[in-house]
């Protein structure tokens, strides 16, 4: 494969605004961070614009950010004030999210120009480490309320010529995202057999049989305990579709989430190179 050619990732992405908080909740995400410094270091390059698919955006069909300068959207609630101010400054690409209509319209599958709808969580959470700077264009992509996998899937596929383009697709959710267990201990043995699932799927198995194994999500070992709904899941199933039959690997990977919960990170294609280790000197690379 071309090395010109991106990879997609489906990425971890935490708890509400946490690349902008201080004090000792914020640790809980050191180890998120310096993979997500590791990804832009894999990039090498920045890419000429990121597709989002934003597991905290549903529409019924599919809707495409198409604003010149996007806002904020504070879909979180019980942090401090400050955070309901702050703001990542990306610019849109309405010619991104014209493309992706089309690409996604020559596959036979709807999906509507929202110009007003700003940056999520789900979006900024991951992108203020990944490009700090706030100097690559953005464009979300919403997921289809159905959350049918299959949809995901073939969103994926049609979408899989952007990775030509210069442009990255990243899936924004988590692994585990069950919130009422989180507040507590029931989580850690339904995140980690859930997770050893994912590991099978997406790493050791590729194309049909990947796809037909996260069709079938909801047979996986404590599928409906790590994900009641399954918003945070379904961006995987379109990242996984623009890079089917191509190696998947970890690229984040925890047992000690939040006190004993696991999550992880994956990336489909090659790179170039593997990055260093990171360290606590790079984080702010």
């Amino acid at each position: 494969m071309a090395a010109s050619r991106l990879p997609t990732y489906f990425v971890s992405h935490g708890g509400g605004p946490w690349p902008y908080m201080t004090g000792e909740f914020r640790s809980n995400f050191d180890q998120l961070e310096s993979s997500l410094v590791d990804m832009r270091r894999e990039l090498a390059e920045k890419p000429k614009a990121i597709l989002v698919v934003s597991g905290h955006w549903e529409e019924r069909g599919f809707a495409i950010s198409s604003g010149v300068k996007p806002g904020m959207v504070y879909d979180y609630y019980g942090f401090p004030d400050y955070l309901y101010h702050i703001a990542y400054n990306a610019p849109g690409s309405p010619e991104l999210a014209t493309r992706v209509r089309h690409l996604l319209g020559a596959a036979g599958i709807g999906a509507a120009l929202d110009p007003t709808r700003g940056y999520d969580h789900g979006t900024f959470s991951i992108l203020k480490p990944l490009y700090p700077d706030e100097d690559v264009p953005v464009v979300q992509l919403s997921l289809d309320a159905s959350y049918d996998p299959e949809l995901h899937l073939s969103a994926g596929r049609a979408l899989a010529r952007l990775r030509d383009e210069g442009v990255l697709i990243v899936g924004s959710g988590l692994s585990y995202h069950n919130l009422a267990a989180m507040r507590g201990t029931g989580g850690h043995e339904p995140s980690r057999r859930f997770d050893a699932w994912l590991q099978e799927t997406l790493v050791d198995a590729t194309g049909e049989a990947r796809s037909h194994r996260l069709i079938d999500w909801e047979r996986a070992p404590a599928a409906r305990a790590a994900h009641p709904r399954e918003d945070h899941l379904i961006p995987l199933m379109v990242v996984v579709g623009a890079a089917e039959n191509e190696p998947g690997a970890v690229t984040y990977h925890q047992d000690d989430f939040f006190g004993g919960l696991t999550a992880s990170s994956f990336r489909f294609g090659e790179v170039a190179a593997v990055p260093k280790p990171s360290t606590a000197d790079t984080l702010n690379a």
